[in-house]
């Protein structure tokens, strides 16, 4: 049955909410915010699901449960009124947020942009999320630790992962002596485990047989947790009301071509939806099967992701490295992210250290590392002006990559967030962008402008050409 417009209205802006946190990484919380999306999908509800900070790929296993794209909340790129208006700009039955790392870990040794902040800032229940394999009562001084350390009493709630049913009796027992409420456990279910690579887990269109493990893993979560606790939990959150996200210009028929495939994998959602509140239209295209650009396309978004474990691929789509190049060269827009960044090079070294021809806009190569290059939230200082803003202002900006390029640019001053250590980093000029670090629009409003600003310039001169040529009778496209 679909729900009625009256229906719509009696929900409550970003309520009910829970937010699934975590002791650290590794320790289970995306299998139990998974297990905990699916059990909602399949008791009939229409939930909505959140990940804290930077990440992709917990938003891309959340998005594959659902059906439907999902969201980040990041109090490092945004401020607390936009933070809290995308959580209640979502209509739904109920909001789920996965947390980052621990639940207390942030910029360098701070809570700042932490899970813990985003619940703080928002005001959500926590549920903390305890992995309990190899141990029996010292999870409980686990369980005592995170309770004594909060600035903030948000933890409401707890789960045990990985626990054995013989033990959960007496760990639940001595645990709600703690004060807080003890929500089931999650047995230890190796069949259902989602594998792991070096960026975290490998995302959900690689796991064979995802859903078959999500059906299974509900099978177990829908008699080891409790259900109706959990619910009256995430109706205790405050409504969100008074949070709105707030008027932008909006443009006309501006089309924004966008990577998306295997290989390019990591974007935002929020992005998208900046840019199609901005009046945009966003044309998906896939550097690996398609052979040119979306038509009539105003701007480039190459997004990053694992273009290096299909470098082969890549090499042999001729036409579309050669659509890209002639379209950059020819001044299109463009914003080249990590993975888009090292698509754009002569060369791009693949897992097996063989080299591959990529769109050759950069003179340079991609070559991998042995260990992780950069990692964390950095801030970016214009050393000169560029597409996205003008020389001495500053971008927030995000990075995680073991590849590295023989040119990684100069256009910005990067700076490691709550640190002092500093690089240059990014290729830049009227328009482009390319580099390794990653840029969130809500929080980069300002440069997200100025994208959509030269692609609208661009499409100008683009359809002026177009109709020069049809004056004089030659075929545009040839």
């Amino acid at each position: 049955m679909s729900e009625t417009e009256e229906e719509k209205k009696k929900r409550r802006p970003g309520a009910p909410r829970i937010l699934i946190a975590g002791t650290g990484s590794g320790c289970g919380k995306t299998t139990l915010t998974c297990g905990i999306l699916y059990g909602l999908v399949r008791q009939g509800y229409s939930p909505a699901a959140y990940k804290c900070g930077p990440d992709y790929i917990d938003s891309m296993f959340h998005s594959r449960v659902l059906g439907i794209e999902t969201g980040n909340l990041d109090s490092f790129f945004t401020d607390d009124q936009t933070l809290r208006a995308l959580l209640a700009g979502r209509q739904a039955d109920i909001h789920v947020i996965e947390g980052v790392m621990g639940y207390y870990d942030g910029m360098g040794f701070t809570e700042n942009g932490s899970a813990s902040e985003i619940a703080s800032l928002t005001k959500t229940p926590v549920i903390l999320t305890v992995n309990a394999r190899g141990m029996s009562r010292s999870v409980l001084a686990v369980l005592r630790g995170f309770l004594e350390s909060q600035s903030w009493p948000g933890i409401k709630g707890v789960i045990f992962n990985q626990l054995s049913p013989v033990l959960y009796p007496d760990i639940r027992r001595e645990a709600q002596k703690l004060g807080v409420r003890v929500l089931g456990y999650v047995p230890r279910l190796p069949e259902a485990a989602f594998e792991s690579r070096k960026l975290g887990l490998v995302t959900p269109g690689e796991i064979e047989g995802f859903r078959d493990k999500l059906a299974l893993l509900y099978d177990s979560l829908k008699d080891s947790l409790d259900w109706d606790s959990i619910w009256e939990l995430a109706e205790s959150a405050p409504d969100l009301t008074g949070f709105a996200a707030g008027e932008e210009k909006v443009f006309n028929g501006i089309k924004i071509a966008v990577a998306k495939d295997e290989a390019f994998c990591f974007l935002y959602q929020d992005n998208m939806e900046f840019l199609r509140r901005l009046g945009c239209e966003i044309a998906c295209f896939s550097p690996l099967h398609d052979s040119g650009l979306p038509e009539e396309a105003d701007a480039l978004i190459l997004n990053g992701g694992y273009p290096e474990l299909y470098a082969d691929r890549l090499e042999k789509n001729g036409s579309m490295r050669r659509a890209v190049k002639k379209a950059v060269e020819n001044g299109m827009p463009v914003i080249a992210e990590c993975g888009g960044f090292m698509y754009l090079h002569r060369r791009l070294q693949d897992e097996k250290g063989e080299y591959h021809e990529m769109a050759g806009v950069l003179p340079g190569d991609c070559y991998r590392t042995p260990k992780l290059s950069r990692f964390g939230y950095i801030t970016m200082k214009a050393e000169k002006d560029n597409l996205l803003c003008r020389a001495g202002e500053t971008l927030k900006a995000h990075e995680f990559h073991y590849y590295d390029s023989t040119c990684p640019g100069d256009a910005f001053a990067a700076k490691k967030g709550g640190g002092r250590a500093g690089w240059m980093a990014g290729v830049a000029d009227k328009t482009m962008y390319a580099g390794f670090p990653h840029l969130y629009f809500y929080g980069n409003k300002k440069a997200a402008y100025a994208f959509v600003e030269a692609a609208e310039k661009y499409g100008k001169r683009r359809k002026n050409i177009t109709i020069s040529e049809t004056v004089r009778g030659k075929d545009p496209g040839a």
